[in-house]
């Protein structure tokens, strides 16, 4: 008997091995937490990661984690609210706004000192200024051929466009509702369009002008500024528009 239990009690294995190697893990899961708190990480991807490895490593032998390392703390990465401008994208969109302020001036001057206040008019918003000329002063019925008053106004607002820095710019044609069908013409979009394309090729004669800041656009009838129920009414809307688009934001500075 006495020789059977000596040759159990040779065979049981010394398990102190184990509280070394559980100090181990436990730095290494400490370090892997830190490294990974050092990194850029959503906050709650990381509790997450970091309660996986406190349950995997304390599930077998609770002496592995008697005294776990401490869980870093991670503050929780500033989010920027939605709708909140940098303040320096807001300081150029308020300088960009008063400069289109001055142009603004400066091309209503043109209009005042040229008896044009009828013909031509301005207007600042958020889409950027806006220069509208009655297609009666520019145009002859019917034709897109730019008359020669339409061509001085062309010239003396093509000296007005140049910037610095340049600027893009949308040049649009609108007509009435009465339906357009003649030689050269089949509809409203085809007379807006060629109207705008030859406007804006009277303008791009100014050597100072980038034309790869430029674009035409029809419309047709499609967007009247007011009703056309009257002849009034429909000259209003039979326009050529000279859109400035901004180079910053500049809503929240217009009235």
């Amino acid at each position: 008997m006495k020789k059977n239990r000596r040759k159990k009690e040779d065979h049981h294995i010394d398990e102190s091995w184990l509280l070394p190697y559980a100090d181990l893990l436990t730095l290494l899961v400490a370090l892997f937490i830190v490294l990974f708190a050092m990194s850029e990480i959503d906050v709650k991807k990381y509790e997450e990661l970091a309660a996986i490895f406190r349950s995997e490593f304390s599930s077998g032998d609770d002496g592995l984690m008697e005294n776990p390392a401490p869980t870093p703390e991670i503050e929780p990465q500033e989010v920027e609210e939605e709708g909140e401008k940098p303040e320096e994208e807001s300081d150029e969109g308020k300088t960009e706004h008063q400069n289109l302020q001055e142009l603004q001036r400066k091309i209503d001057s043109y209009i005042q000192e040229n008896n044009l206040t009828a013909s031509l008019e301005t207007n600042l918003s958020g889409e950027g200024l806006m220069i509208s000329i009655k297609n009666d002063v520019s145009f002859n019925p019917g034709s897109a051929e730019v008359n020669p008053e339409g061509m001085e106004i062309a010239t003396e607002i093509s000296k007005l466009l140049y910037t610095d820095p340049p600027h893009q710019i949308v040049i649009s044609g609108h007509t009435d509702n009465v339906p357009m069908n003649n030689a050269v013409f089949g509809s409203n979009w085809e007379l807006s369009v060629m109207r705008a394309v030859n406007f804006m090729t009277l303008i791009l004669e100014n050597d100072q002008l980038d034309p790869a800041k430029f674009s035409a656009k029809g419309f047709g009838e499609h967007q009247p500024i007011v009703p056309n129920d009257s002849a009034d009414n429909r000259a209003k809307n039979r326009r050529v528009e000279v859109l400035i688009l901004p180079n910053y934001d500049i809503t929240e500075h217009v009235d």
